[in-house]
């Protein structure tokens, strides 16, 4: 029967697989759904170092400031 989800197929070395184990037992959850858990939460922490990266050097001194109304029209 066809998914609306796309699969992926994962290698994982045998520690890694036995500590996703323990976690999906701990929280009641299939292993598959423990992993796309982690894996969201890993994608969430990549996106936010990148978005400080452009916090970042946009903060700097002597940078022009634009009104909050001319940025917006």
């Amino acid at each position: 029967m066809p998914t609306i989800k796309n699969r992926i197929n994962l290698t994982v070395p045998r520690d890694l697989n036995l500590v996703l184990n323990r976690l999906a037992v701990r929280d009641d959850r299939s292993v598959s759904s423990k992993a796309l858990e982690l894996i969201e939460r890993a994608l969430e922490l990549e996106e936010d170092i990148v978005l400080q990266k452009v916090a970042e050097d946009r903060d700097r001194k002597g940078v022009k400031y634009i009104l909050h109304k001319s940025a917006w029209r």
